[in-house]
């Protein structure tokens, strides 16, 4: 399956690559760079929305299912897009949300209409307790009450995030059947599969009983009743029927949980790992400090709840939370370099968002630069989502190869440095050493396919695991530290195929291993005795 195996790369299409040169990025755009993508070696594209919306929530709230949006391009320019990356072996992800819609979705304009209305029931409506109260406790997640009054008719909508996001209702059998015909429109002309934004907050508590306080939700009883609920798990398993009705697609679920990093939650709705989501994202890695321990710890909590025939997948950046480089903060690029390494060679499909490939960090906004509805409402105290979604940096040019013209979002100040262009030229640069990690995954099924054996879990600041498939396995060893570490090797004979340091190869003394400060070696084990663990003397071939 190309979505076990494959490398997949996220890109948020308005930051992308801009064709005509209006300050935003397009499918003509994505189209144009299609080549260096297939030389970076990655196997799909996830797009971010691109279907017709007024961009309230830069594309979340869709308006259409079925049309491109304009600033994006049309159609016709998707199907070349389409056509263009299957014939170089690349699929396409579409970005679906299933939680809500546009308040200008002809869905809710007619079921705003009347209470009678045929789709009204499509929405979740409720009237309000005594004297206009809400109808219950429920928050958005972007701050306020998740119900908004509408005066026509006296009752109040649910939204979990704008208001002008209406959630739709999943309990209603005609809206369900409608929503599967959407997604039926894009598989037929050929998308390789969808991620599911939000995907289990589509079902809310029947009873609309309020959610538990703070202090309660400390107790495990407790639970958030407007997400999670038992029949969330059932529409997923539909939708992975449908999705099975078509060879080698995947659904991909993004499981919004505060706090993030619940591994149980997330691995729940893989169900037995064929009959629900192929991967969910487990964000945990996102929140936590630069440790090895704390690292290991995070992914062996992974593994250990995945179903048994479940498969995991890894992401460090994403649209929504800073960039992983800005998080790391001090020795940032070395730091950059062993998370692609732990990314490239984990078990597990790893996904790339657009610019983790060259170093792109968070960018500092002004309020009046900002975007995001949520960091125009939480300014100062949270600045939005937009430091992460800055224009792909090209070359070192004034708007960094992405337009001729002004970009919607300002540009990194680091954009002359950190580049395509100038990376590309840079064999020790953090692009390179993408393409060669990625290389190598292709090249020794192990890093693909292979089991995880760990066998140096955050001690002396270094993990260290084997990748085994059939009679191949490759040994991976990562010291987190700025100080050397060593550990002790397992097998006999090894061959070298990486380091994130080539000017200071790793020292053998005996069965020990010296790694350098943060420093990642890749090694090959060679040999029909790979089971032996005995001590032995080692020997390391170039």
């Amino acid at each position: 399956m190309w979505w076990k195996h494959g490398v997949v790369y996220h890109i948020y299409p308005r930051s992308f690559c801009d064709s005509n040169n209006d300050g935003n990025g397009d499918l003509k755009g994505i189209i144009s760079k299609l080549p260096y993508l297939s030389n970076l070696g990655i196997d799909a594209i996830w797009l971010s929305p691109i279907y017709d919306s007024p961009m309230l929530d830069n594309g979340y709230d869709v308006r259409d299912y079925r049309k491109i949006n304009i600033i994006f391009g049309n159609m016709d320019d998707f199907k070349e897009l389409l056509h263009q990356a299957h014939s170089m072996n690349i699929r396409i992800i579409m970005d679906m949300i299933l939680n809500h819609t546009s308040d200008q979705h002809p869905w809710f304009i007619e079921s705003r209409s009347s209470v009678n209305s045929p789709k009204r029931d499509w929405y979740l409506w409720k009237k309000g307790r005594k004297n206009r109260f809400t109808p219950n406790n429920w928050r958005s997640a972007f701050g306020g009450s998740a119900w908004e009054y509408d005066k026509a008719s006296g009752h109040y909508y649910m939204h979990t995030f704008l208001k002008e996001q209406p959630d739709l209702n999943w309990r209603n059998k005609e809206l369900r059947k409608q929503i599967y015909k959407e997604m039926k429109l894009w598989l037929d002309m050929g998308v390789d599969g969808f991620r599911l934004d939000v995907i289990n907050m589509i079902v809310k508590d029947k009873k609309y009983r309020n959610n538990p306080s703070f202090i309660k939700l400390l107790f495990p009883k407790n639970k958030i009743l407007s997400r999670n609920r038992p029949k969330s798990y059932k529409i997923v398993r539909k939708l992975r029927q449908i999705v099975n009705q078509y060879p080698e697609k995947a659904l991909i679920g993004e499981i919004y949980n505060t706090p993030p990093g619940d591994s149980q939650l997330v691995a729940s709705y893989l169900g037995n790992g064929t009959d629900s989501l192929n991967m969910a994202f487990d964000f945990s890695l996102f929140f936590k400090g630069w440790s090895a321990k704390k690292y290991y710890d995070s992914i062996s909590s992974v593994y250990s709840e995945l179903p048994e025939k479940g498969w995991p997948c890894f992401v460090f950046s994403n649209h929504d939370l800073s960039r992983s480089i800005s998080r790391f903060k001090s020795y940032s690029n070395e730091k950059a370099l062993l998370a692609a390494v732990l990314l490239l060679t984990l078990r597990g499909t790893p996904f790339i968002y657009y610019g983790e490939e060259l170093g792109m960090k968070s960018i500092k906004l002004r309020k009046s630069q900002i975007n995001d509805p949520l960091g125009k409402k939480l300014w100062p105290f949270y600045k939005g989502r937009d430091s992460s979604r800055s224009p792909m940096q090209w070359d070192n040019t004034r708007y960094a190869g992405f337009s001729e013209t002004e970009p919607w979002l300002p540009l990194s100040p680091d954009h002359e440095t950190d580049n395509v262009k100038t990376e590309s030229e840079n064999s020790r640069s953090i692009l390179n050493n993408y393409i060669s990690l990625i290389k190598l995954r292709k090249k020794y099924p192990s890093l693909s396919k292979g089991e995880w054996e760990p066998f140096v879990k955050g001690e002396n600041n270094i993990i260290a695991y084997h990748r085994v498939y059939d009679n191949e396995r490759v040994t991976v060893a990562i010291n987190f530290s700025s100080k050397p570490s060593s550990f002790k090797l397992r097998y006999k004979q090894y061959r070298f195929l990486y380091t994130t340091h080539p000017e200071t190869l790793s020292r053998l003394t005996s069965t020990t291993l010296l790694l350098m400060p943060f420093q990642a070696i890749i090694l090959q084990v060679l040999g029909i005795d790979i089971k032996s663990t005995e001590d032995h003397k080692v020997t390391l071939k170039i």
